[in-house]
């Protein structure tokens, strides 16, 4: 059979890009091989961000009740597995498959391989694209521990079908995955260990903003061990040993979030002639591989492995596919990605970071703006966090970092500002309605221009 687009892989890059080619008119066929909605909605961001959720509402019960106030219901959140995954299904399955209703799609039969660059197989029986868009995502890299592969491990893919949370856990891996289920499974009962080789938890952030998630983590009672090897992982009577240079933890669960690796092994990539290594499929500023009708979106293609990056990249690749020229903003390398990691606090980040401003040769300074210092904050029970905006003079903004409740809606104004080359002193004129969470930008903002007048230099805005 023959269409115009196929998409293979159906979590956050591949569904975009079957609901937008089957409003734009065209015949398009989408290939899932699991679930449709891929890792984020099944196993990845959205049931994490269920078990936060009612982590959250666990731990501000316990505040509650620690406070003096009584309550008509239980201190505990019963079965939060299970709300879990109840909340999941309501947005997956059939209801889920409606909203492409317009599209031919392949469930469940098995993964997609490569004939040719215009043909691909799907148990047995072949289809032809004019368009192939490969958007099959990563799955979790699992390092080489000794007896790893022995015992019962947990990833993202499986933690959500435990029937209760367990009553140690122990954590490989300091990252995103790592430092959210860790918080989240510890305020729901747990007895947790994160064991790791990088130097700081969420290795990828700022500094600052890491050391205030583990000052949070070390009021909670969450034990991390950071710059530990693990040395090996065997399963006794009494629980699963991991035998660390930190020591030996014994937990009844043991989670493996040490990163991300492509799911590249069932494309025959070989056969379309597709060039690829270890880490992702090659592509160019459009996504486009080195065969013209076949592009790599999302995680696959190994730029940003975030959901909003894998959407952003499938709306920017079937424009430019389906047009007759290539314009610059449809190039995605021309975006400015956010990340957030869901802790609590959060930590939203886009930019450049501090440490990596110090690294380079030119003039800047730093606006830091604290959250103890707003009253919607402090009312609200949430006064740790702080913004740190990277500037200079001119009022261009560099790169921000938020820590704090709600970082993660308000590292989109910088976003904007960034991506549209905005400055300070445009944040610092937008009236940001009080007294929002919002008014913490603009406050950062009004810094900087208060240290530009202490200096003399307010007539260069």
């Amino acid at each position: 059979m023959k269409y115009d687009l196929i998409v293979i892989g159906m979590g956050p890059a591949g569904m975009t890009a079957v609901g937008m080619g089957t409003k734009m008119g065209l015949k398009v066929l989408g290939i899932e091989k699991k679930a449709i909605g891929g890792e984020c909605l099944n196993v990845g961001c959205i049931p994490s961000k269920a078990i936060i959720k009612a982590a959250r509402m666990n731990k501000d019960l316990e505040k509650l009740k620690n406070f003096g106030i009584k309550l008509n219901c239980e201190s505990q959140i019963e079965n939060p597995l299970e709300i879990v995954r109840e909340k999941v299904d309501s947005l997956t399955g059939e209801i889920l498959r409606k909203k492409f209703s317009d599209a031919d799609l392949l469930l469940e039969k098995g993964p997609a391989s490569f004939v040719d660059s215009q043909t691909v197989m799907v148990d047995g029986e072949k289809y032809q694209g004019d368009l192939i868009f490969i958007a099959t995502g990563t799955v979790p890299m699992i390092p080489p521990i000794d007896g790893l592969s022995e015992v019962p491990y947990l990833t993202n893919e499986n933690i959500f079908d435990l029937e209760e949370i367990p009553k140690r856990l122990t954590i490989i891996g300091g990252g995103a995955i790592g430092v959210e289920i860790a918080q989240a499974f510890s305020r729901l009962g747990s007895s947790v260990t994160i064991v790791q080789m990088d130097e700081q938890l969420a290795p990828s952030e700022d500094s600052e903003a890491s050391a205030l998630v583990e000052k949070t983590f070390d009021k909670e009672g969450i034990a991390f061990y950071n710059g530990e090897k693990i040395e090996s992982v065997n399963k006794k009577m009494d629980g699963i040993y991991t035998e660390t240079t930190a020591g030996t933890f014994v937990s009844d669960q043991i989670l493996v979030a040490t990163g991300r690796k492509p799911s590249l092994d069932s494309l025959n990539l070989e056969a379309a002639g597709i060039d690829y290594d270890k880490k992702h499929i090659k592509v160019d500023a459009f996504n486009r591989t080195n065969i013209p009708n076949i592009y790599a979106l999302g995680d696959i293609n190994g730029k940003w492995p975030f959901t909003h990056s894998a959407m952003h990249q499938a709306m920017l690749s079937l424009m430019q596919a389906l047009g007759k020229n290539e314009p610059k903003y449809l190039e995605g390398d021309n975006y400015i990605v956010p990340t957030v990691i869901f802790t609590d606090p959060e930590i939203a980040q886009v930019g450049m970071k501090e440490n990596e401003a110090k690294e380079k040769e030119f003039k800047y300074f730093v606006v830091k703006e604290n959250y103890k210092d707003y009253a919607r904050a402090v009312i609200d029970g949430t006064p740790e966090g702080f913004l740190k905006i990277i500037t200079d003079d001119s009022g261009k903004i560099y790169g921000a970092t938020i820590v704090g409740e709600r970082a993660s809606e308000l590292i989109t104004e910088w976003t904007i500002a960034m991506q549209h080359n905005l400055k300070m002193i445009d944040i610092l004129m937008t009236q940001h309605t009080f007294p929002t969470f919002s008014v913490l930008n603009k406050n950062a903002a009004e810094k900087w221009m208060m240290k530009l007048a202490s200096e003399g230099k307010l007539e260069a805005i």
